[in-house]
């Protein structure tokens, strides 16, 4: 019987949601190794919402968990209705809306503060020795909530370009947490936590390397559970 896991998502869309190709990516790898998914993400509304075309904010107003049903298919639950003793792992893709509505790290960095919803699940997965699986920018999470814990967000220097958010491990780091430089094919695990971090676009890389690097995540993830 195939692994349990809840996929938390926040929105539809890199600028103001999930990042998408991050959230099919772990999809692909969840239903290649036969796990049962279902995907959550909070009923709030989003703290911005952004004309990706033009990268600009708009005067719309949208909900996040109306907007991840898009992701979905339709197919998903109101983060608040997550029971973890039905799950055997969760996984949280990145994108700006982890950082806007997941948590207010966009505007206020390492002071930030996690959404309830979410921060309730993180600690409930964490006290049952479940695994927890980041990528991208999400690794934020743990490191927030889990003061001591080690994550990887890529490298925290800016190497040759490809990691311009390169300050988010120093940030992390300032947290009490221990940031492990890694590339974007690869994936850190912390055993004693049981965090699995990958940092996917915190690299600039060809599509096929994130999807490989989130694949690592994945799979590290579900050998934990």
């Amino acid at each position: 019987m195939g692994k349990r896991v809840a996929l938390v998502l926040a929105g539809c869309g890199v600028f103001d949601g999930s990042e998408i190709h991050e959230a099919s990516a772990a999809l692909v790898h969840l239903s290649r190794a036969g796990a049962e998914v279902k995907i959550f993400a909070p009923n709030i509304e989003q703290r911005d919402v952004v004309n990706h075309l033009k990268g600009c904010p708009t005067e719309e107003k949208r909900n996040v968990l109306v907007e991840s049903a898009r992701l979905a298919r339709g197919n998903i639950q109101d983060l608040a209705e997550l029971k973890v003793a039905e799950f055997d792992a969760v996984i949280f893709p990145g994108g700006f809306g982890v950082a806007k509505n997941l948590c207010s790290w966009a505007v206020d960095g390492k002071n930030c503060t996690v959404n309830e919803h979410v921060n309730s699940t993180l600690q409930a997965f964490h006290s049952a020795k479940k695994p927890i699986g980041l990528c991208c920018i999400s690794p934020v999470l743990a490191a927030k909530v889990f003061p001591g814990c080690e994550v990887t967000v890529g490298q925290d220097k800016n190497v040759d370009g490809r990691f311009p958010d390169a300050e988010t491990a120093s940030a992390i780091a300032e947290l009490g947490c221990k940031h492990i430089c890694k590339n974007v094919n690869e994936s850190h695990v912390d055993k004693a936590n049981k965090i699995v971090t990958t940092c996917a676009f915190m690299c600039k890389a060809p599509l096929h390397e994130i999807f490989d690097g989130i694949g690592t995540m994945v799979q590290e993830v579900l050998k934990l559970a």
